[in-house]
């Protein structure tokens, strides 16, 4: 299914949302995730104040955090021994093209398959799915936010 061009009969179910508002001169944007206030600004070498994470930081921010949630939620599921998580996420250039590198730092008494598992499934969590897939972004209707 083209979920881009979704018909208005397709139900979909809102899961998280936030508002994004920029007011003043500068780039810094204030955002809400729900009941917690974040900010977004962009570094001063692209003229920002570099008051907050930049959009792509916030972005691996997602992607990072959603990774050790998911690999924790996962092994205490299973009673694994996951002591630690650690992400390290990179937005990286080029001049043929952007990419984003992971590196996945797993501490406990974990065998390798419980290790080989963890990784497997930190390619299936929802923000690494959303990025690597290419999550539609469509005109929401009037009044929808």
């Amino acid at each position: 299914m083209d979920l881009a061009n979704a018909t208005a009969a397709e139900t979909f179910t809102r899961s998280t949302a936030v508002v994004a508002t920029g007011t003043s001169t500068d780039y810094r944007v204030e955002v809400r995730a729900g009941k917690h206030p974040v900010a977004a600004d962009e570094p001063e070498s692209v003229g920002g104040q570099d008051t907050a994470p930049s959009p792509i930081g916030l972005l691996l921010s997602a992607l990072g955090s959603c990774t050790a949630i998911t690999l924790r939620m996962y092994a205490q599921r299973k009673g694994w021994p996951l002591e630690q998580v650690r992400v390290h996420v990179a937005y990286e250039k080029s001049e043929h093209g952007d990419r984003i590198t992971r590196r996945i730092d797993l501490t406990g008494e974990l065998d390798e398959a419980q290790r080989a598992r963890l990784l497997d499934i930190a390619e299936r969590t929802p923000v690494t799915r959303a990025v690597r897939d290419g999550l539609p972004v469509v005109p929401a209707p009037s009044g929808r936010h």
